[in-house]
């Protein structure tokens, strides 16, 4: 079980970066798919125009998808989180003597005892919303966040996906020499990827050189098995 100011910390690193893991993620992601695309279209000898409308139309549909992905996730959990409370609180209301108990044992698991533990557990049920608050968080684990908005989550995935993912098309875009664009796209896929996973350390333990590392990592992996599959079936067909 854990103690209250470790969930107090949680929740405080959560609203610090309210929307920046769906913008990193969704950079991350965009980038990553887009590049791979460009490089199965080059891998497989398709002319500029071509990579182009491919790279908008992941963009645009693997985009939406992600965002709506995120926003279908975040109001599922919401629903969730709202049945769970009412349950609490008819329980609470029906069964308060069953409850207390329920709070005893986790302020015991503390190792609180004796009129600490008493003062302690009646504190927490002479006020029912913070009862409730106590059995959401203690007894299920479940972290609420009243100020979640699904929708602006959603955009901003789908927002970030969009910019970020349009790096590695801006060379077929912007009249690059024909001979000079997968490589300036490598570049540019390369440098906007290590920037974007060294970002991820503000969201995660990671420290940023290694996050970037990994998600440079990532992206040439994805990218090299793209470019090959890309070139066998030309080979093929």
């Amino acid at each position: 079980m854990k103690h209250p100011t470790v969930h107090s910390e949680m929740i405080h690193a959560k609203k610090e970066g309210e929307y920046l893991a769906d913008f990193v993620y969704g950079a991350n992601d965009g980038i990553v798919t887009t590049f791979a695309v460009v490089s199965g279209a080059v891998g497989a000898g398709l002319p500029t125009h071509v990579i182009i409308i491919l790279g908008f139309a992941n963009l645009v549909g693997d985009g939406i998808s992600m965002g709506l992905s995120n926003f279908l996730s975040l109001r599922s959990k919401k629903s969730f989180e709202d049945r769970e409370r009412k349950r609490e609180e008819y329980e609470v209301e029906k069964f308060p003597d069953e409850e207390k108990r329920e709070v005893e044992e986790i302020v015991a698991k503390w190792g609180i005892t004796g009129d600490h533990a008493t003062a302690f557990v009646g504190d927490i049920i002479s006020d029912k919303k913070r009862w409730v608050d106590f059995m959401m968080r203690e007894e299920l684990g479940i972290l609420e966040d009243s100020n979640d908005k699904p929708a602006m989550h959603g955009l901003v995935t789908f927002v970030a996906f969009l910019v970020a993912g349009m790096l590695p098309l801006i060379p077929y875009l912007f009249g690059v020499s024909s001979h000079l664009q997968f490589r300036v796209s490598i570049i540019a896929t390369a440098v906007s990827l290590f920037a974007v996973g060294a970002s991820r350390s503000a969201v995660t333990s990671q420290k940023w050189f290694r996050s970037g590392i990994e998600m440079l990592l990532v992206g040439g992996i994805a990218s090299g098995a793209a470019y090959a599959i890309g070139a066998f079936i030309k080979s093929i067909l």
